[in-house]
């Protein structure tokens, strides 16, 4: 919803070895993605509307599913169940699953970068290009001197903010923090962030601008294209207002103006072990944002465990633990060990990891090593129980 990007490829970074991991494991949702993917340099995008019906299409037509559509106001749990209801889990069934689980929700608020109509950007300002020339130029690049750029500063600062609930601490997840938010740390925050203009030449100039706003492509036509990193809770006409300071899209049209929502989660670390099933009762699964991963590969690859293990489950089997030392495993002991008191959503990342044996100084040559660890731990894994 918030991007068509499911972040990178490259094995160097631990979004892109999970993605390797979750294809190893046949993942339908990676198999999707792969069929309808967008340029977007080093980065796996889709182009949404068909990588949803592609999705939809598969599970619809399989013989051995049945697709009801009803809303869910209560829970049956005399065989294997997977509560796969994302992060805007609300009313009887929150209420259900509040009941089962013993404990209170924790929360945080989540927000969505806009998205605009690419005849509308003005390319005699803009240019293609990928940072350090990575990919085949697919990033549009606004760029922005010093003048243009505090400007632009002063009026997200003074934009006017949508109400979140006046009863609510607001908590951001750092990976989607509003571009408001993120930019009150300081001035220059936003230039080390997100409009960071390093590895790229303003061809106007040919040198390097002062800040860059980037977007990329959010479909396969090449239509529409994605404000990376402009995810806000700014109200629309301010959005409409603010964004068009930006050089280039001074005649924007926006199809989908940022949003704010609010984001649930259960605790998971006192109540799933890393199999994805509450520790009371081994019938029930839990998938999805709703476990406090966080990202969409993250949500699919635990939806993927529980597949797995449900399966197994019905099959009179044992369940299956991923290896630490593979990305899935590793992030399915960190919502099953980490610290209840203090728990938030995470990312896959190489910190969740098992160290090297040895110390690996260069973080290239590191990750590349922990990539590699990791797809040879779990291909034994694979040959050992499949």
């Amino acid at each position: 919803v918030c991007s068509n990007s499911l972040r990178a490829n490259s094995l160097e970074n631990a979004a892109g070895l999970l993605k390797e991991e979750m294809r190893n494991l046949g993942s339908l949702i990676i198999s999707c993605a792969d069929k309808y993917q967008v340029p977007a340099g080093g980065a796996l995008a889709v182009d949404r509307e068909k990588f949803a019906q592609e999705v939809t299409n598969r599970i619809n037509n399989h013989p051995k599913i049945e697709t009801v559509i009803r809303e869910v106001e209560s829970l049956d749990i005399t065989g294997p169940l997977i509560i796969a209801t994302g992060p805007l889990t609300e009313g009887k069934l929150a209420g259900e699953i509040s009941k089962l689980t013993g404990v209170e929700y924790l929360y945080f608020y989540d927000a969505a970068a806009p998205i605009v109509t690419k005849d509308s950007i003005n390319m005699g300002i803009a240019f293609k290009a990928s940072r350090y020339g990575k990919g085949d130029d697919d990033y549009i690049n606004c760029p922005m001197n010093e003048e243009e750029y505090s400007a632009f500063f002063k009026a997200l600062m003074s934009g006017e903010q949508a109400i979140t609930g006046a009863f609510e601490k607001q908590i951001f997840f750092e990976g989607c923090m509003p571009i408001e938010e993120m930019a009150r740390r300081g001035i220059d925050t936003l230039r080390f962030g997100p409009m960071k203009p390093v590895g790229l030449v303003d061809p106007r100039t040919n040198s390097r601008p002062y800040a860059v706003v980037q977007l990329r492509q959010d479909n396969l036509e090449g239509t529409l294209y994605n404000i990376v990193g402009f995810q806000t809770k700014l109200k629309w006409p301010e959005q409409e207002k603010i964004f068009r300071l930006i050089p280039g899209l001074e005649a924007a049209e926006f199809v989908r103006f940022g949003v704010i929502h609010r984001n649930t989660f259960i605790n998971s670390p006192k109540l799933l072990g890393a199999t994805f099933n509450l520790k009371e009762n081994q019938n029930l699964f839990f998938a999805g944002q709703i476990t406090g991963v966080e990202g969409y590969i993250e949500s699919a690859a635990s939806g993927l465990v529980a597949g797995l293990n449900a399966f197994r489950l019905v099959s009179g089997k044992g369940p299956l633990t991923f290896p630490l030392e593979s990305a899935i495993g590793a992030l399915s002991n960190y919502i099953s060990t980490a610290p209840a008191k203090s728990f938030q959503p995470m990312n896959i990342n190489f910190g969740l990891l098992p160290s090297l044996p040895i110390r690996i100084k260069d973080k290239k040559a590191k990750n590349q090593e922990l990539a590699k660890r990791a797809l040879e731990s779990l291909t034994k894994y694979i040959e050992e129980n499949f």
